[in-house]
């Protein structure tokens, strides 16, 4: 896979072969994999009863609906940018005002598989000892936030 800025502002990303399809994909599976969704998992960490109960009833909703609609919409590009691939070389474009979207739907991977394996700031594990499963969501979380970095410098800029 190939990741490039645009002169626009933004990013062009080409898929190179199947297995970069599932990455992409994986976002998508990566911030919907608990069992709490991440508004509600934001409420958790209100220690006040009284606040976490105005944060469940007050935040949450509009949270978890903003969340909801970046998934959707990097789902929605990703499968759009599949189907006009047709098996082939197409490419997907991440714009200024498709940055913000991209950005959530990511972290929301990200937070989820670090909510899941605890890899911490710097993962400490050697590759030997470590699952395989372990090590491919170390990965993907890698490859989330280097996408991460590249939006923010290229497509989130002034």
């Amino acid at each position: 896979m190939k990741v490039s800025p645009t002169m626009e502002g933004g990013l062009r990303i080409d898929p190179e072969s199947p297995q970069d399809w599932h990455a992409l994909r994986a976002i998508i599976m990566d911030a919907n994999n608990c069992e709490k969704d991440l508004a509600e998992r934001m409420g958790g960490l209100v220690s006040d009863e009284k606040l976490r109960e105005d944060w469940q009833d007050l935040v949450v909703p509009d949270l978890r609906e903003s969340f909801g609609d970046a998934i959707h919409y990097v789902y929605a590009s990703i499968e759009a940018a599949a189907a006009f691939s047709g098996g082939g070389d197409s490419p997907l474009w991440i714009t200024r005002e498709d940055a913000t979207s991209w950005y959530s739907a990511l972290n929301q991977a990200r937070l989820s598989l670090e909510e899941k394996y605890q890899f911490g700031p710097e993962p400490e594990d050697s590759p030997e000892s470590t699952s395989l499963v372990r090590r491919e969501a170390l990965m993907r979380s890698q490859f989330y936030c280097a996408l991460q970095s590249f939006i923010l410098e290229h497509a989130m800029t002034l």
